[in-house]
């Protein structure tokens, strides 16, 4: 009976998108009205309910973005991404997800972010990739057995990053091609979008870039190097030309938090055609990472207040990985929500935390998840009870060493390997820092905004 209630689910939210694509704007509020029906469960309850308010008032600046994707991007990619992403990344995953899990006695994540290589045409200040160099590949086959044993757990959304993925674009676009049922995204620096690969995106129609950008002109020349800005520029505008979707990728620091989070900056790339955009914070990652681009307090106080007010005014979707900790209750990484499987195979809880015991050249992705590394963040999660400290490392940095010896797990850096005790203890003032703005910011009412 289930089956033939997801199947029967499956066909309405068919059906409602393509009564949506006759004439979006009249048709969102007669949407709603319809996914409440088919919706009807108290899992779905509280986000139909928050959808409906935007959908209802055209004013509102989500109301605006969800208008322009009809109007800016493709036909073809449009109805594509949403069916893979709504019906199979997120429905099939929440309905086959707490099944799984009692079946392997794990967490069964909803992306995996893989690395296809290490090599990468930029040398950028304080990124770890530089470190492995170019000599770490990821070869078809064990990729597209990652993505086909995910796909066999409910997943349909994958992230690739690296070095930069778009070193092998040729191998991207066949994965993307063997698997139309899912959504594939990268992050990239962007500077090997051309119009020719332009033309692939529109073929398989499920790749959605995500440009790294360090601000305007200056700042992002000045780590990734010169004309890396003007290309990124370039890139943005092929991609708008071609009506693909696409978004930007920001790591805020002490030096550039200030321009990324001004209204200058997110109407830049509203201009620009982005309709999302990820911001991270920089983290002092890797032997002789510098310390000193680890946003202050106040700074990041500053990000977490400008992104909730942006929200509500830019016609932008933003996700913000550490200060959007309430939302899902704390820390996603370790198979909760996802996996970093790195250049050379190695299963690490987070891309920003380079620790194993497991690589998927040996072993299945259950028996990864399944993994003493994985368990202890599972039974450690969440980390704080105030979802605004939700990292082991950067907000609780006594966490992610005792996960690390109880599960001997081991440095992933090929180059320099780190101890964990080491890295930790650079997070320990910023932590401390932290943790008096986050728990003021977390008795604020109302929190989620």
């Amino acid at each position: 009976m289930t089956g033939i209630k997801d199947r029967a689910l499956e066909m309405g939210l068919d059906t409602a998108m393509g009564y949506l694509e006759k004439d979006p704007e009249e048709n969102m509020p007669k949407l709603m009205a319809m996914a409440k029906k088919l919706m009807a469960g108290e899992e779905y309850r509280s986000k139909i309910e928050q959808f409906d308010r935007v959908v209802s008032d055209r004013d509102d600046n989500m109301h605006r973005l969800l208008v322009s994707l009809f109007t800016d991007i493709d036909t073809d990619v449009r109805k594509t991404v949403a069916r893979n992403f709504i019906i199979n990344s997120f429905y099939r995953w929440s309905r086959s997800r707490e099944e799984n899990s009692r079946k392997y006695g794990c967490s069964i994540p909803w992306t995996i972010l893989i690395d296809p290589t290490s090599a990468c045409n930029l040398r950028c200040t304080g990124c770890w990739a530089a470190e492995y160099g170019s000599r770490l590949n990821l070869d078809e086959g064990l990729l597209d057995s990652i993505i086909t044993q995910a796909e066999d757990l409910g997943m349909h959304f994958f992230l690739f990053s690296g070095g930069e993925p778009l070193v092998r674009k040729d191998l991207i676009i066949r994965l993307c091609g063997k698997h139309p049922e899912s959504v594939f995204s990268c992050f990239t620096n962007g500077t090997l979008i051309d119009g020719a690969f332009a033309e692939e995106m529109l073929r398989v129609r499920n790749l959605v870039p995500a440009i790294s950008v360090e601000g305007f002109g200056n700042a992002t020349d000045s780590r990734r190097g010169e004309g890396t800005y003007g290309k990124v520029v370039e890139a943005a505008r092929i991609l708008k030309e071609h009506r693909l979707p696409f978004g930007f990728s920001l790591c805020y620091t002490s030096e550039n938090s200030s321009v990324i989070g001004s209204e200058e900056f997110f109407d830049w790339m509203i201009d620009a055609g982005a309709k999302f955009s990820w911001f991270f914070t920089y983290m002092p990652v890797g032997k002789g990472a510098p310390t000193s681009l680890m946003v202050s307090a106040e700074q990041r106080e500053w990000m977490y207040r400008r992104i909730r007010a942006y929200r509500k005014t830019k016609p932008i979707w933003t996700m913000d990985f550490w200060n959007d900790g309430e939302y899902v209750k704390g820390c996603v990484a370790g198979g909760r929500y996802y996996l970093h499987i790195n250049a050379n195979g190695d299963a690490e809880p987070c891309a920003f935390i380079h620790y194993s015991n497991c690589n998927i050249k040996e072993h299945t992705l259950i028996e990864i998840l399944q993994s003493p590394l994985f368990r202890q963040y599972r039974q450690g999660q969440p980390f704080s009870s105030n979802y605004l400290r939700p990292c082991p490392l950067l907000d609780n940095p006594g966490k992610l060493p005792r996960m690390v010896d109880a599960s001997h797990a081991h440095s992933t850096d090929l180059a320099s390997p780190e101890d964990v005790h080491e890295l930790a203890s650079r997070c320990e003032a910023t932590a401390e820092a932290w943790k008096e703005t986050a728990d003021r910011l977390w008795a604020e009412k109302p929190r989620i905004g």
